[in-house]
């Protein structure tokens, strides 16, 4: 089963960050989440991967061409009559397949660039941002005995600010800092071929078009997720993911 990586957007609440790399290279713990992303799939034996590319997408390529001898400690022999480079680390048994799908196509359209790539195989797809504990095998379990389309993992994430319920212009009711929880798409999703008739043209964009519909048509199941799960939105999300990283990363067992 190929796992699908969305690489693409421009991530424009990062714009200190991104003016100069794209955001799924964001460092985390010494390296891209989009690596310890890869690493949370190759866990459960999930080691080909599609990444979906966009805004920078050569500096992913260039990420991955080079990221072995970056990470490790090696020996470079020279003057022989091919030269070679003995590494002191095993590298990740990878296959990634990397696709130009446009600098401004939204994420439905990205997935409907793919399509070629993926076949007739259901297949797992993420967002480039956002780590997870989930456990992708019980996730695809669910997704089979849903028999749906789609399934996406929900996370239940609880209000940071106050309730204000209003009738006619005066407030109602309110309660600060609410412990009122709702559930949020989490990405991680699981998804059978029949989404391709979701997708239409470049515009397309997966969490409000195709999701809706799904939704609306019975074929968007929920696989509810109450672990750790923590995402990439701004500078902020960042030093604050790194700041936690240590027991993060033991969480996530990569």
């Amino acid at each position: 089963m190929k796992v699908v990586i969305l690489c693409g957007g421009y991530g424009m609440r990062m714009k200190e960050l991104t003016e100069n790399i794209p955001k799924p290279l964001a460092i985390v713990g010494g390296r891209p989440i989009l690596w310890h992303i890869m690493k949370i799939y190759s866990r459960y034996g999930f080691d080909e991967f599609i990444l979906p590319l966009g805004y920078k997408g050569d500096k992913i390529k260039e990420y991955f061409i080079n990221c072995d001898w970056m990470h490790s400690d090696f020996v470079l022999e020279l003057g022989s009559s091919m030269d070679r480079m003995l590494l002191n680390n095993q590298p990740e048994n990878w296959r990634i397949t990397f696709v130009d799908t446009g600098i401004d196509t939204m994420t439905g359209g990205r997935l409907k660039r793919i399509q070629p790539y993926v076949g007739d195989e259901t297949f797992l797809m993420t967002y480039g941002d956002g780590v997870c504990d989930v456990d992708i095998g019980g996730l695809v379990e669910y997704h089979k005995r849903m028999g749906v389309t789609a399934t996406l993992t929900g996370i239940r994430k609880r209000s940071q600010y106050g309730l204000l319920s209003v009738c006619e212009g005066l407030a109602a009711s309110f309660s600060e800092k609410s412990e009122t929880e709702g559930l949020i798409n989490g990405g991680f999703f699981v998804l059978n071929k029949e989404v391709f008739k979701y997708l239409t043209d470049d515009g397309c964009v997966f969490e409000k078009e195709t999701l809706s519909q799904l939704a609306s048509e019975g074929q968007l199941a929920v696989y509810q997720h109450k672990g750790l799960w923590r995402s990439i939105d701004t500078c902020k999300d960042l030093q604050q993911l790194n700041s936690e990283w240590g027991s993060i990363k033991a969480v996530l067992n990569i």
